[in-house]
């Protein structure tokens, strides 16, 4: 046990800056993708079918293509059309377009959430339909979106260890090297799979605390 612990300590600082990069990663997939959500989710529902049913179709395709694959044609596919990436702008990218597909249909959900009434306030006052949508609709759709984005937050964190596919020095990949290094695989695995707990639990007992307020708001 006590082997064990000296080893913990020894390997923490790397592992933390591998957290680090994780963290990064994850703000930067929520930074590019959260937008582009909602341009889908906004796309949609709209009335036209020529808007509708494109954004429609490229949500179906990024929620059903899984995150890896999703990343290996970031990274490998675009430089055979020329355009050549870093890994970690190849993985921020490859997770928010994943962050887009499914954050779309959390937002799209928010948006349809906010009641008719506060619409037809906006009518009543002489709104137009795009200041509706952008000062009425879509602020207290985001809000009513916010526990379930917040959730998905800690998916795309937990996303992040997958980019060791492709070479980043995040917390997963800097755990397989030391366990490359001293053969102790499961010591350091066990580590690693406590520096996650040890956001994901915090992140998550905020997440159902933002859900219990908003749920006692709407009430």
């Amino acid at each position: 046990m006590t082997d064990l612990l000296t080893n913990w300590a020894d390997w923490l600082p790397q592992l933390l800056k591998g957290l680090g990069i994780s963290l990064q990663l994850t703000g930067f997939a929520l930074a590019l993708g959260l937008p582009l959500g909602l341009v889908l989710a906004l796309a949609s529902s709209a009335r036209g079918p020529a808007l509708r049913w494109p954004a429609i179709a490229l949500v179906e395709i990024g929620r059903g293509a899984p995150a890896l694959v999703v990343l290996q044609m970031v990274y490998y596919g675009l430089p055979s059309a020329g355009l050549n990436l870093s890994a970690f702008l190849s993985g921020a990218i490859a997770l928010a377009l994943t962050t887009a597909a499914y954050t779309s249909e959390i937002l799209r959900a928010g948006i349809n959430a906010v009641p008719q009434g506060e619409v037809e306030a906006g009518q009543a006052l002489g709104m137009t339909r795009q200041d509706i949508l952008r000062f009425v609709v879509i602020p207290q759709g985001v809000i009513f979106a916010v526990p379930a984005l917040m959730g998905f937050a800690i998916l795309i964190f937990q996303a992040t260890a997958l980019t060791f596919t492709i070479a980043i020095p995040e917390l997963l990949a800097r755990a397989y090297r030391i366990g490359a290094a001293t053969y102790l695989y499961l010591d350091v695995l066990i580590l690693a799979g406590l520096v996650y707990l040890a956001v994901t639990i915090p992140f998550g007992w905020l997440v159902n605390r933002a859900a219990r307020r908003l749920g006692s708001h709407l009430g």
